[in-house]
């Protein structure tokens, strides 16, 4: 890794002339967003605020543009109003990111944005990512993609550009905690992001709360395992939980593991 990659991506991103971001406020759109602001091109953060956005990542998306000092905009997506979306098939990101880029390319339009931009990274193509196929319907570009920039790297430079979100972890939406098959509602959103929010304010760092309907499966960071079965902890935990709508509390003795609903899904071959 060196910085002639960054210089790289800057290059690329002055070629593009104006431009706006889906941004999460996360590391990856974060990093982007800066360097959409080194470049000096004409940028917009946006933001998709619907169900399915932890509130606590909207509201890290309005500190840190504004932090950055870059206009940013908060616009309404309804992705509960989709059946294609709530039936939750294994192509639910896809029309996720259908209604969110949809609506980027009409501020495209109308304001006379050149591209739209995201913050996938080039690890990402390890995983299954139908969102793909919104972003080439929508023509959106994905800089850091293309550039070869790795979750390690946008971390590293991160961290030396001072940009806080260098170590945040990954937060993608609450209906991936939702196994594919199971409809998605809005309750089962709200349960989730409540269970999530209580565990942090525990001290964990790493967390996932996934939704089998009557079960809430715990998937917490393995260095964090032995916090979670401190004696009182587990039994609060199980009742706090509870109160939020689960009949059964479960522990996955795997630990966090990002995207592991998509185990078994043969995407490499799709």
């Amino acid at each position: 890794m060196t910085g002639n990659k960054l210089d790289t991506l800057i290059h690329n991103l002055k070629s593009l002339e104006s431009a706006l971001l889906a941004f999460s406020g996360g590391a990856d759109s974060t990093f982007l967003l800066k360097a959409m602001q080194l470049s000096g091109i004409r940028s917009l953060a946006v933001t998709a605020s619907s169900e399915t956005m932890p509130g606590n990542d909207l509201l890290n998306a309005k500190t840190m543009a504004k932090e950055l000092g870059i206009e940013h905009r908060v616009i309404k997506t309804a992705e509960l109003a989709r059946e294609d979306f709530v039936s939750n098939t294994p192509e639910r990101c896809l029309f996720c990111k259908d209604e969110r880029f949809g609506k980027m390319k009409e501020i495209c339009l109308a304001e006379g944005y050149k591209f739209a931009l995201d913050g996938t990274n080039h690890d990402d193509l390890s995983d299954y990512r139908p969102g793909r196929e919104a972003a080439k319907k929508h023509l959106v570009r994905s800089p850091l993609m293309e550039a070869g920039f790795s979750k390690e790297e946008i971390r590293e430079f991160s961290r030396k550009l001072c940009l806080p979100t260098w170590d945040r972890p990954s937060s993608p939406c609450l209906a991936t905690r939702i196994p594919y098959g199971q409809r998605i509602s809005k309750d089962a959103l709200l349960r989730i992001e409540r269970a999530e929010n209580f565990l942090r304010s525990l001290g964990f760092h790493a967390v996932r709360v996934r939704d089998h309907n009557a079960v809430a499966r715990l998937e917490i960071g393995e260095n964090e395992i032995d916090q979670f079965l401190v004696p009182g902890k587990r039994e609060m935990v199980s009742e706090r939980l509870k109160s939020f709508g689960y009949a059964f509390v479960s522990l996955d003795l795997d630990g966090f593991q990002s995207g592991s609903m998509n185990r078994g899904l043969d995407f490499r071959n799709g």
